[in-house]
């Protein structure tokens, strides 16, 4: 089960790509966010009454709740939609990559059972070098615009990484579904104020099929959907494999792309995803890696 649902967020989030391609074509970028997220707030608050889901009780858990849900939704989407306007996609994919090396650092420090282990960190680097061989022809940084939208994108992969690190360490008394509608309402008033002063009222943008479609994708699909199914995930299984799908979804964008966009696959991108998949295997399967290792060494004595 577990597996199933690793590899399902993996298509989720990985299609996602092409929506928010497509919805930023008609929509400014916080603009887009906010309705994303205000959508997925409206379908999720009946949801959670009538199934009878308990609210965060008590300040730690409100604290804890508000800090994560402005990290992850204020912080996180807010980067990401504003750097693409003026980095690659590509670019943001490899930086938004580097959620993998802040979990692995924050894992540590917050969660004693798991550890930094050499393997870990070869896994890890694999899947990232993966990454940037699939997008090697969009690494550049060209103005000062883009050079900010790159740390931009870095920052939001830390604040990413931090919050699932805080959630699986401190939420786990909390439903996952409690866990994204209360991190959405704490996080969203902070995005809604700044897409009115930087983009005006929402109601002057085109707001046609492609920009409507988009918004209900990302709000159903790779919001509730996706973070509904991604907390019940975290506290299961290592937050180090949880977050390797963020290695994962750029592989799959770039296909879909070139499926449903006609977009060109780039040569490398079979290269780029066997090293993906390599990374992948290395954490998935470290514990046979180190017993084949150990064996060797022994063997070689």
């Amino acid at each position: 089960m577990k597996i199933f649902v690793w590899l399902i967020l993996c298509l989720i989030w990985g299609t996602t790509w092409i929506f928010i391609k497509i919805g930023l074509e008609d929509l400014p970028p916080i603009t887009f966010a906010v309705s994303r997220f205000l959508l997925s707030a409206v379908i999720l608050l009946p949801v959670v009454y009538f199934a009878k889901i308990r609210w965060p009780q008590g300040g730690r858990e409100w604290i804890l709740i508000a800090f994560t849900g402005v990290l992850q939704f204020t912080v996180n989407y807010s980067t990401v939609f504003w750097a693409e306007q003026y980095i690659t996609s590509g670019l943001a994919a490899v930086l938004q990559a580097t959620i993998t090396v802040f979990g692995l650092v924050l894992a540590w420090i917050f969660l004693p059972s798991e550890r930094i282990t050499p393997l870990k960190i070869i896994a890890v680097l694999i899947g990232i070098v993966g990454v940037a061989t699939i997008f090697i022809d969009q690494l550049r940084v060209e103005s000062d615009s883009a050079f900010d939208g790159s740390v931009a994108i870095v920052i939001g992969a830390y604040a990413a990484a931090q919050a699932s690190i805080l959630v699986k360490a401190k939420a786990a008394a909390i439903d996952p579904a409690m866990i994204l509608l209360s991190q959405m309402l704490c996080g969203l008033p902070a995005l809604v104020i700044y897409a009115l002063i930087a983009e005006g009222s929402p109601f002057a943008h085109n707001w046609g099929i492609r920009a409507v479609a988009s918004v209900l994708y990302l709000s159903i699909a790779g919001t509730i959907a996706a973070f509904w199914l991604y907390y019940w995930l975290l506290a299961r299984i290592e937050s180090t494999k949880a977050m390797m799908i963020s290695l994962v979804t750029p592989l799959i964008a770039v296909i879909v792309g070139n499926v449903f966009l006609g977009e060109t696959l780039p040569p490398q991108t079979l290269i780029g995803g066997l090293l993906i998949l390599s990374s992948i295997g290395l954490i998935v399967f470290r514990r046979r890696v180190r017993e084949v290792i150990s064996a060797e060494l022994k063997t070689n004595e």
